[in-house]
């Protein structure tokens, strides 16, 4: 187990330095493929070497080789961040390699939707499509008797967003609706807590610009796919069980 655990460790810093090209370079509509990355202060080509894993930007203290320009400390916080998620899933579901497949895919998609997120404001269709077309086909090979059930779960949590999108437009996006209807795929009937905590994670920050800023924190643009994403995760580690302690609780009867 001791080295699956490393191995999903460095799969997820490497997915994550990958997702943070795919974060930059998409909402651009530049190809992720091709150039090589390069700063963006000096435009100089990132040499491998300096290319690894938080471990580069530890030993660069964060900074390019060559200019100087600082590191955005979010990229090796992404690729962290998803290390500790792909062991999470590795831990979660260990004898299961397909469940193991889809529930990295899906933290995947997360990190990627957040960093775009917070960064263009934006959740490309590309990255939701691409995420998609990954959990429609896991799906079948996981669990494809379930795969009814995702469906319904896509579109509720489509519809629900679509609902609320149309009631406050300026509050919610469309990219925000999609990726709930990408989480339904993924999560099944996890999805509604999922959104449920999304809510309340975003409600709670709302609270607080405005406990902080006062009425200048309703002009504040505030993206709310991170949200989603923190709800997807807990959706993803303690969905199953939140709903059966729902059902349980309140229907057991």
């Amino acid at each position: 187990m001791a080295a699956q655990i490393v191995f999903m460790a460095v799969l997820g810093a490497v997915t994550g330095s990958f997702l943070s090209v795919v974060a930059h370079r998409v909402p651009r509509g530049e190809s992720i493929i091709a150039p090589r990355s390069r700063c963006p202060g000096c435009g100089t080509q990132i040499a491998s070497y300096d290319n690894v894993p938080v471990f580069s930007y530890l030993v660069l203290r964060g900074r390019c080789r060559s200019c100087d320009e600082r590191v955005p400390a979010r990229y090796p916080l992404l690729e962290l961040s998803l290390a500790a998620a792909f062991v999470g899933v590795l831990l979660t579901f260990p004898d299961d390699a397909a469940e193991i497949a889809l529930g990295a895919a899906f933290c995947a998609t997360l990190a990627a939707i957040t960093l775009t997120d917070l960064e263009h404001r934006i959740i490309p269709n590309k990255v939701l499509i691409v995420s998609a077309i990954v959990g429609i086909a896991l799906s079948i090979a996981v669990d494809p008797d379930g795969l009814a059930e995702r469906a319904i779960a896509a579109a509720g949590g489509f519809g629900f967003l679509f609902l609320v999108a149309l009631a406050y437009p300026k509050g919610m996006g469309m990219g925000d609706v999609k990726l709930a209807g990408v989480m339904g795929l993924y999560l099944g009937r996890a999805v509604a807590p999922a959104l449920l905590i999304g809510f309340a994670a975003g409600a709670i920050y709302g609270i607080a610009l405005i406990a902080r800023h006062g009425p200048e924190a309703r002009k504040r643009a505030v993206p709310f796919g991170p949200f989603l994403a923190l709800g997807g995760l807990v959706g993803l580690f303690a969905g199953d069980e939140i709903v059966d302690w729902y059902t349980d609780t309140f229907f057991s009867g």
